[in-house]
């Protein structure tokens, strides 16, 4: 599974003019399940993502985490992450989960995600969506978990 989080100031995300979820201070993140991805995958990605320090201490480094924080976690589908873009001048999607997989993926990472944060909006699988944010920094980072072959 791939994740590219942002660290904002405010996010939200609109289906059909009305607002469906927004944050404050916390990460927009936008997730993406790839062919072979699992269960599995989805918590350890969740794992590294509640985890990683990307906001700044007391002496200004980035040594503290969502869960430090208490900030608000916005989750936005986005399976355009798993873009082939080697070749030619148009993305081929073939990466990327089906649909039908990727959404089953996506509602078991923001379950798990509710059960071990506090506050956690979503937007909506499958939907044309408007993602406003304002990236704090920016800082953004791409997170990407690998799948365990078998020996």
């Amino acid at each position: 599974m791939i994740a590219l989080l942002q660290r904002v100031s405010h996010a939200s995300v609109v289906v059909d003019g009305a607002v469906i979820g927004g944050i404050q201070a916390g990460l927009m993140v936008l997730v993406c399940a790839e062919r072979g991805d699992t269960e599995k995958e989805a918590d350890a990605l969740l794992s590294k993502l509640l985890s990683y320090r990307v906001f700044s201490d007391d002496a200004g480094k980035m040594n503290r985490s969502i869960r430090d924080t208490q900030g608000g976690l916005l989750l936005v589908p986005q399976f355009t992450l798993a873009a082939d873009t080697q070749s030619g001048t148009r993305p081929s999607f073939t990466p990327a989960a089906p649909p039908e997989v990727a959404k089953q993926l996506f509602d078991y990472f923001v379950a798990q995600a509710r059960v071990q944060h506090a506050t956690v909006e979503t937007g909506q699988f499958g939907a044309d969506m408007k993602v406003s944010l304002t990236n704090d920094g920016p800082v953004t980072f791409w997170l990407k978990t690998k799948r365990q072959t078998a020996s």
